[in-house]
């Protein structure tokens, strides 16, 4: 049990050191760029994981502890849109803030609480094991499809080579 929290948390604690990477050294025209009509920007996967920091997985995670039902969350109900001037490197700031929260309380979890159950609105009975594996991949889904998004115009550059990018050519996918 502890290797998987353990495992969890490697996830989890890169994750914000990634996005103040990316936030700090890739042009801001590239952060807000959407690859395709419909795609998020980078910017807008780095709000959204901002969102999710301050209104899901670690208010979830207390409601677990505190043996409470999970309400649903549905991003396009939920969240504000993104302003357009925000600032990257601010935005990845506010993040880590968040982030370094929610890892005191996800390092305070004892490998028998990842067993608590709890009832989510849309998905039945859950474990706090399952929300942790999830709340690492969510990281993970969105921290690489910013860099996808941002990925796009060097494949759209890069000639000849392009053939070894399709699996992340947003534009073959048509």
């Amino acid at each position: 049990m502890e290797d998987r929290l353990t495992a969890i948390l490697s996830i989890i604690e890169t994750t914000a050191d990634r996005w103040s990477a990316l936030a700090g050294q890739v042009p801001e025209h590239l952060i807000k760029r959407k690859p395709l009509p419909g795609e998020w920007s980078a910017l807008e996967c780095l709000h959204h994981l901002i969102s999710t920091e301050k209104y899901v997985f670690p208010v979830r995670t207390l409601r677990f502890l505190g043996g409470e039902d999970l309400p649903g969350y549905d991003p396009d109900k939920e969240e504000g849109p993104l302003d357009q001037s925000a600032n990257a490197v601010e935005m990845a700031a506010e993040f880590s803030r968040l982030r370094d929260k929610s890892l005191d309380t996800l390092r305070k979890l004892a490998p028998g609480d990842l067993e608590r159950s709890s009832v989510h609105e849309q998905l039945g009975k859950v474990t706090l094991d399952e929300m942790l594996h999830e709340w690492a991949a969510h990281d993970l889904n969105h921290t690489i499809q910013a860099e996808q998004a941002i990925m796009q115009p060097f494949i759209a550059g890069s000639g000849p080579w392009d053939e070894f990018f399709t699996a992340h050519d947003l534009s073959r996918r048509t």
